[in-house]
């Protein structure tokens, strides 16, 4: 079994941002030369988050509202004691999950026809990383 291993780095502007990496996903598993395998794809920070959508603006917007609502930005995380103000950035990268795994079939990533690989910030402006490593013959 071979792998290759890629990084991206990301300094967002804003403290939400979503941004569709498929292409760089789809990029790294072309230089790998692996035909048949796996790729994860993984935030390597406790505040970001890597999922499989569509890349259409509602949906975001959808999903973006939904962990609003769900792990609103406030300042009663028991997590602020510490003095950090990103409580609710730690419960949306759970609800969001740090990676995925996706197929590689033909030296191709092999999304169905809708599916996007999108890195989720939740408490940007700053840098952080994605990990893409790639698994397989």
């Amino acid at each position: 079994m071979k792998s290759y291993t890629e990084y991206l780095w990301f300094n967002t502007a804003r403290r939400r941002e979503y941004i569709n990496i498929t292409s760089q996903v789809e990029e790294a598993v072309k230089k790998s030369g692996i035909k048949e395998g796996l790729v994860l794809v993984s935030a390597m920070h406790i505040t970001a988050g890597v999922y499989v959508n569509d890349a259409e603006e509602g949906i975001i917007q959808d999903i973006d509202n939904m962990l609003e609502k769900l792990a609103p930005f406030g300042p009663d995380y028991l997590h602020h004691r510490t003095g950090e103000d990103n409580g609710d950035a730690h419960l949306k990268s759970i609800l969001v999950h740090h990676q995925v795994i996706l197929p590689v079939t033909g030296g191709r990533l092999d999304l169905g026809p809708w599916q996007q690989v999108y890195y989720a910030e939740f408490d940007g402006r700053r840098r952080k990383r994605v990990i893409i490593k790639v698994l397989g013959e």
